[in-house]
């Protein structure tokens, strides 16, 4: 799945983190009263989001095309086009596309990550093959919006007990 490819319409909310994410808000918590937002993100193959939790809010999937293998608390499972699953606040975990990559609509509530990814990625038209995210950023809005980063790409929750303890 390319990140690249426009979609019509949507350039004033669109966003990219790196070479690894591109994100359209469709609905933003200012649109429902901070009740939920919702966002269709793409992934590219293989990306893989640092191991987090969300303290604010909660956050659901529904798989588009591709795939996602998501470990959230002891549970590990590949989604797959037209599946749903619904990771609850306070629970480790982390996401990774699949061989194909994975298109999936973000819904949390109420809202939080529409915010995170307009403060925090980069608008679509102004990104390049080369843009990268800026980490710093990321992470100062992460945490101002409650968000957890627990452990980077690659860890799952089950390797929580292994990690040095966060300062």
């Amino acid at each position: 799945m390319s990140l690249f490819t426009p979609t019509p319409g949507a350039s004033a909310r669109r966003y990219v983190l790196g070479q690894e994410l591109s994100v359209t808000i469709l609905t933003s918590g200012a649109e429902t009263e901070g009740r939920h937002d919702v966002t269709d993100s793409v992934m590219a193959t293989g990306a893989a989001t640092p191991l987090h939790m969300h303290t604010r809010y909660e956050e659901r999937l529904w798989v588009v095309s591709g795939s996602l293998t998501v470990w959230a608390g002891p549970d590990t499972l590949t989604l797959r086009s037209g599946d749903f699953f619904t990771i609850p606040r306070d629970v480790p975990h982390a996401i990774k596309s699949g061989p194909d990559g994975a298109r999936a609509l973000n819904i949390t509530s109420p809202a939080g990550f529409a915010e995170l990814i307009a403060r925090a990625g980069t608008p679509f038209h102004l990104a390049t093959p080369e843009t990268e995210l800026d980490a710093e950023l990321f992470m100062a809005v992460t945490e101002e919006l409650g968000d957890i980063v627990l452990g980077p790409p690659g860890t799952t929750p089950a390797d929580l007990e292994h990690l040095p303890p966060r300062p």
